[in-house]
């Protein structure tokens, strides 16, 4: 009875999905896994700047999140002919695996005095190889799994249990990193994702259907294919680009908000904890408030998305005090909310069943190649301009990114005055 009221006190649009048994399974084993990742996005800061060389706590901590997420891409490229082949629910478990047994390397190297700066990278950068594979069969099974009107407030729940864990993850990390290692912190992301792997992988888990290519097709025909599938698809390529510079502008900004609490505001994890908290708190109200709604006008929403997102970062670089850049960061959380969901749901909507998982493991590998050279850019612009002049210049040039957008989206309009109403949405019914 409790259940049955708990569930008519949500949205109409997610009781659905509460109802799916297979979904209702996933859904928290995946919470759990992003959970930690939440307290990583503190405990792979904190402990590079802890373990640095001195004078050398920058660029450490720019190697160790690129390296937690840029080898993801590679992984894309050597591994595809082997890994195409399997299901969703395969690629997701064996993404979660592999995390599992290198992030869990971590505190032990910590424990037994041998994490030197090298091994850190190199096993923050082993448990990312197959970061591609697995996010694409996260949302391929998603999308197996539920009907094409139910896609929508799915993928919202999904990114508003990453944006939550962004709120519940670094609070814990910061409260945490003041009596215990961050190495440990990162061992909790270990054991998260050895729960999901071992969740996805027994019997009577969410094992959906299999995406089966057409009969005769190899990797190589498929991949082609999926290639050609994205080139005809100008909005799937166009969305594609803008997240890339996006992800891009947004990557120097991780590196200097670190930077900028321990060496502008002299302040300690808590404080850097609080920041990634309230962002995440924004973007869960953002998410779910996407995913109650039916139509989402694709080019708008997401261009004011990134601009709403580079005003945010703007005042750091005015000098703003501490709770006003909280407040902006905030801010910053809630106007970014939705722009996950509509880009998969978009992916999802136009690219056919049986090459999904190809397609979106494309997308993921081109992104995750963008934030992390930004990260990479971020030690060596924050020696140069400084942690808050990073903040800023990160802002002001994903505003100058939003502009730009707009204006090829208008040259586009003008170009193709009858595009449909239904190209330029998104539906949640059909």
């Amino acid at each position: 009875m409790t259940a049955v009221r708990t569930t008519r006190l949500l949205p109409r649009a997610y009781r659905p999905l509460l109802a799916h048994p297979g979904f209702r399974r996933l859904l928290p084993a995946l919470a759990a896994s992003d959970l930690g990742d939440g307290m990583s996005v503190v405990a792979v800061a904190w402990l590079a700047i802890e373990i640095a060389p001195p004078g050398h706590s920058g660029m450490l901590l720019g190697a160790a999140l690129a390296a937690y997420a840029l080898p993801g891409a590679l992984g894309a490229l050597l591994f595809g002919r082997l890994l195409r082949r399997l299901p969703p629910a395969r690629l997701l478990a064996a993404d979660s695996l592999i995390r599992a047994v290198l992030l869990g390397c971590v505190p032990l190297a910590w424990l037994t005095g041998t994490l030197h700066p090298v091994l850190y990278v190199a096993l923050l950068a082993g448990s990312s190889v197959l970061h591609a594979w697995g996010n694409a069969g996260r949302y391929s099974l998603v999308a197996e799994m539920l009907p094409a009107d139910q896609r929508l407030p799915a993928n919202a729940l999904l990114s508003a249990s990453v944006s939550a864990s962004i709120v519940v993850g670094p609070a814990l990390a910061g409260f945490l990193a003041v009596v215990v290692s961050p190495a440990w912190l990162i061992g909790v992301d270990a054991v998260s994702f050895a729960v999901l792997a071992v969740m996805v992988r027994r019997p009577g888990g969410p094992a959906a259907g299999k995406a089966v290519p057409p009969a005769g097709a190899d990797a190589a025909d498929r991949s082609a294919a999926g290639l050609r599938l994205l080139r005809k698809q100008p909005e799937l390529l166009g969305v594609l680009a803008l997240t890339w510079f996006f992800n891009f502008l947004y990557g120097p900004a991780e590196v200097a908000l670190p930077l900028h609490v321990t060496e502008d505001l002299h302040a300690g994890a808590g404080l850097l904890g609080l920041y990634w908290t309230l962002f995440g708190a924004g973007a869960v109200l953002g998410g779910l408030a996407a995913g109650t709604l039916r139509r989402f006008p694709l080019w708008p929403v997401t261009l004011g998305i990134v601009a709403g997102w580079g005003l945010a970062l703007v005042p750091f670089g005015l000098g703003a005090p501490a709770p006003v850049t909280l407040a902006c960061f905030t801010l910053g959380g809630l106007i970014y909310g939705p722009f996950t969901a509509l880009s998969y749901t978009l992916f999802q909507e136009r690219t056919p069943a049986a090459w999904l998982t190809t397609v979106l493991a494309a997308r993921s590998a081109a992104l995750l190649t963008a934030g992390p050279v930004g990260t990479a850019l971020g030690g060596p612009l924050a020696a140069l301009l400084g942690p808050r002049g990073v903040l800023a210049a990160s802002g002001l040039a994903t505003v100058v990114l939003a502009l730009a957008g707009t204006g090829v989206w208008a040259w586009a309009r003008r170009r193709r005055p009858t595009t449909a109403q239904g190209r330029t949405a998104i539906s949640v019914r059909p």
